[in-house]
């Protein structure tokens, strides 16, 4: 996987970021509007770290967000591996 393209690119990292926190939510039964302090936002963390099955959920879903469907096997294509920089449309 072409890892320094994707450590460039924001929408990667919103990606990210919404990979881990949307099924620990999820698993808590709250929403990112329930997030009001960050105290709120640690407890939460702390207590997905606490949890196996919640970390697998998040693994499962890191995973989901970094594998590229649209090739065969667990890398990228040949295209995508040649960047240097997040393709432009």
């Amino acid at each position: 996987m072409n890892w320094k393209v994707r450590l460039k690119n924001p929408v990667w990292w919103a990606q990210m970021a919404l990979a881990v926190l949307t099924p620990i939510l999820a698993y808590a039964g709250l929403t990112a509007a329930d997030l009001t302090t960050w105290d709120a936002l640690a407890g939460l963390l702390i207590g997905a770290l606490r949890n196996p099955y919640v970390l697998g959920l998040v693994a499962v879903s890191v995973w989901n967000a970094c594998n590229d469907p649209t090739t065969a096997g667990l890398t990228d294509s040949a295209r995508a591996l040649r960047y240097t920089k997040p393709a432009q449309k």
